[in-house]
């Protein structure tokens, strides 16, 4: 058993979703979205170091060594699986764990929608899941993905820098890649992916331009492909990924996407007030062909009107879900207001509506 496996046992133990150790630093826990201090000793960077480079593969010692930052997974059998990364910062070396449980959890588990459990029985295209960092995306893909791993009868390739939900093959075959380890980059295991028989490809992350660009091709020459992005809406997410590409380029994406493109997804988290744990709050989009055509035609600003008129299909915005939960009383009116598209809607539930600049 290494030393630093102790702090994986407390966080467990507390329900902590993240470890921070800092050279310098008492240890940290995240615990239901705060930051709370360990009651231990300052960490001296060489006794930390000496503890991390303990769980660290040795390629990728040597990496951190020469670039000063590395990610990579860490599990305790029965325990968990940590997403792990190290990095030099003023005072010497610093880390952060992200924990991910063993067992995947189901949608209805989780609060999701029941719609989204259906795009694991999609046949092709594009399934977007968005939000800012710590916000659940690899959660809620790793509900669906284990939907379609139990449902259908296919090839799986997981694209990830580090694999994090490890999926047991069922009634698919499931294949592990990780950026680094088995692969170069995205965009070179999404080209290898391309020969290799996938029915359902997901990409962790589309980074860049050719990985953008290539899992857009996926999807449209009859590939599942699910990916995340950083943007806090539906609208937001198509925009993003139009402007990744010159202007020239941009009208022909806007089609391609357009026929490939079936959901997205922009998803946040919320400290219950209710009772402990976090729950999610969702912008659903389902690509109808209504929808695909303000793709086409670049009219995405209409996209909020048209899920607003989609409900039949499942669909929902963001401030909607934010506001229920307000409703139902298991967020607070100041995390609404905080985490909200339109402030407006959630200023009149302040009891001291502050003079936000963003707003100026």
């Amino acid at each position: 058993m290494a030393k630093i496996d102790a702090f994986f046992k407390l966080m467990n133990e507390q329900g902590a979703s993240d470890l921070h150790l800092v050279a310098g630093q008492a240890p940290v826990l995240r615990i239901r979205g705060e930051m709370e201090r360990v009651k231990y000793k300052t960490l001296d960077n060489d006794e930390l170091k000496a503890m991390l480079f303990e769980i660290a593969p040795e390629h990728k010692v040597k990496e951190f060594e020469e670039t000063g930052d590395i990610d990579f997974g860490y599990d305790i059998l029965g325990i968990a699986r940590y997403r792990s990364n190290f990095f030099m910062q003023k005072y010497g070396v610093a880390a952060v764990f992200r924990q991910i449980p063993e067992q995947i959890m189901t949608a209805k588990q989780l609060g999701l929608p029941a719609v989204l459990s259906k795009l694991a029985s999609l046949p092709r295209g594009l399934v977007l899941v968005t939000g800012p960092t710590g916000s659940g995306k690899s959660t809620t893909l790793a509900s669906i993905i284990d939907v379609a791993n139990r449902t259908r009868k296919d090839h799986i390739i997981t694209i990830e820098d580090p694999v994090e939900f490890v999926h047991q093959s069922k009634s698919c075959i499931v294949n592990h890649r990780e950026v680094g380890l088995h692969t170069k980059s995205f965009s070179a295991a999404l080209r290898g992916a391309l020969r290799e028989d996938p029915d359902i490809i997901l990409v962790g992350e589309m980074r860049d331009l050719e990985t953008i660009s290539l899992a857009i091709e996926a999807a449209s020459t009859g590939h599942l492909v699910f990916s995340t992005l950083h943007t806090s809406s539906a609208a937001k997410t198509v925009d993003r990924i139009i402007e990744v590409f010159p202007a020239d380029q941009q009208n022909q994406i806007r089609s391609t996407l357009s026929d490939g493109l079936r959901a997205i997804i922009a998803q946040v988290l919320f400290k219950r007030v209710d009772k402990k744990g976090r729950s999610p709050a969702l912008e659903i989009l389902i690509a109808t062909p209504a929808v695909r055509n303000l793709v086409r035609e670049g009219k995405t600003h209409q996209i909020a009107s048209m899920i607003q008129t989609g409900r039949k299909y499942g669909m929902q915005l963001l401030d909607d879900a934010i506001m229920d939960m307000l409703n139902k009383g298991w967020i607070s009116a100041d995390d609404a207001y905080a985490k909200s598209n339109d402030k407006g809607k959630f200023r009149p539930f302040l009891k001291n509506p502050p003079t936000d600049f963003t707003e100026a």
